[in-house]
C-alpha cells in the first residue's frame, strides 16, 4: 500500500525513495499538508509530513475521513499537531525523537559567525568589486560569554564548540546537563544569562510555557551589543518586540533560522509575490540581521537519520510495535 509523503524537498526525495524501497511504496509530493491539500491523501492509510505541515483538528478530520490512520512526522518538533484530536480519531502519530544534534548546533554557529563578522554584507560588496572594510568590524568571541538556553543534545553540541572557541559558558534549563557542567558551564537564572552573555542561543522546544521565551522584557535585559541566535522554533521569540529593539539600534547581530509565522512561507518560492507579512519584511531589512529558511537540520547526515527513523516508525506501525517516537496513542 502506498505511503503519501507531503512537503518533500528536492534533495530529500531520493533519500526517502531509497529508504522505503525495500519496505513500502512511497509517493513524494512537494506541496505541504494543509486544509487545501489534505483531500489528496484520500485512500492512503499512512501519510508522512514535514515540520511545517498543518496537523490541526480540521486537517486531521479530513485525513481520517479519507482513511488515514497513521501520520509519520519527519521532525522532532510536534507543536503543529493536535494530539488530542488525533487521539480521539484513533490515529497513530509518530515523530523523529532524535537526529544529529551537530547539524543544528553547527548551523547556529554559522549564523553567529556570519552576523558577527558581517559575512553576508562583505560577500555582497565584493560581488560589486567594493573591497572596503567600512562597517565590517566584528569581535573576537574568544574570552567572551556564550549563554545557552536549553542544554539538551543540541545545546550541548553548541556549548562544546563555544568551549573550543575559548568562551565562558552560562546555561539555563529545567535540568542541568552534566556534560555541559564538565565544560565549565555555570547554570544561572534566565535574567542573569541574558544580562551577562555576549552571545545568546536558543535550543529549547516550543511549548505553551516557552512561547515568547524571549519577549520584550527579555530583549531589554540583553546587552545592546549582544548577538542573538535562534535555530530552534520561531515562536520562542516575540518577533514584533525584536523588531522594535532593532529599530532602536540594538544588538550586534541577530541570526534567525526560524520565524514564528513561517508556515506558508518557508520552503516555498515567494520571490515573485508581494510580501504580506510586514514584520518579516521589516526584519530582513536590518543590516545586522540574517534570516535563513529553517535549514539548520538540512544535512545529509541529519536528513538521512530522519528518513531512516520515519521508515522504522512506519514498520513499527505495520507490525504493531510501539517506540519512544509514538506520540499517539498515548501510553
Amino acid at each position: 500500500m502506498e505511503i503519501l509523503a507531503f512537503g518533500v524537498q528536492a534533495d530529500e526525495k531520493p533519500l526517502i525513495e531509497r529508504a522505503f524501497r525495500d519496505h513500502e511504496d512511497v509517493r513524494c509530493l512537494d506541496v505541504f499538508l494543509n486544509e487545501d491539500t489534505a483531500p489528496i491523501a484520500a485512500g492512503h492509510e499512512i501519510v508522512s509530513t514535514s515540520v511545517n505541515a498543518d496537523l490541526g483538528a480540521a486537517v486531521l478530520e479530513i485525513l481520517a475521513a479519507g482513511g488515514t490512520r497513521m501520520v509519520a512526522q519527519r521532525s522532532t518538533g510536534f507543536n503543529n499537531v493536535d494530539l488530542d484530536t488525533a487521539d480521539r480519531l484513533g490515529m497513530t502519530v509518530a515523530r523523529v525523537s532524535y537526529y544529529s544534534p551537530h547539524s543544528v548546533a553547527e548551523f547556529a554557529w554559522a549564523l553567529a559567525m556570519a552576523v558577527n563578522r558581517r559575512i553576508v554584507r562583505a560577500s555582497i560588496r565584493t560581488r560589486d568589486f567594493d573591497f572596503r572594510l567600512d562597517g565590517l568590524m566584528g569581535r573576537d568571541l574568544h574570552g567572551r560569554t556564550a549563554g545557552v538556553l536549553g542544554t539538551g543534545k543540541i545545546g550541548e553540541a553548541f556549548a562544546r564548540i563555544a568551549h573550543g572557541f575559548g568562551m565562558r559558558l552560562l546555561g539555563w534549563d529545567v535540568a542541568e546537563n552534566p556534560a555541559c557542567a564538565e565544560l565549565g558551564m555555570r547554570y544561572v537564572a534566565k535574567d542573569e544569562l541574558l544580562a551577562r552573555s555576549d552571545l545568546i542561543t536558543l535550543h529549547v522546544p516550543l511549548m505553551a510555557e516557552t512561547r515568547h521565551l524571549i519577549d520584550a522584557t527579555a530583549l531589554k535585559a540583553m546587552r545592546d551589543d549582544a548577538i542573538l541566535i535562534n535555530s530552534s522554533r520561531g515562536g520562542l521569540i516575540d518577533t514584533a518586540a525584536l523588531v522594535g529593539e532593532l529599530r532602536a539600534g540594538r544588538f550586534a547581530g541577530v541570526g534567525l533560522d526560524v520565524y514564528e509565522a513561517e508556515a506558508g512561507l518557508f520552503f516555498l518560492d515567494k520571490s515573485l509575490e508581494a510580501v504580506e507579512d510586514d514584520t518579516l519584511a521589516r526584519l530582513v531589512t536590518f543590516p545586522n540581521v540574517l534570516v535563513t529558511s529553517h535549514q539548520a537540520y538540512y544535512t545529509e547526515d541529519a536528513v538521512g537519520q530522519i528518513v531512516g527513523t520515519t521508515v522504522r516508525n512506519v514498520l513499527d506501525y505495520r507490525e504493531g510495535r510501539r517506540s519512544e517516537n509514538v506520540l499517539v496513542p498515548r501510553s
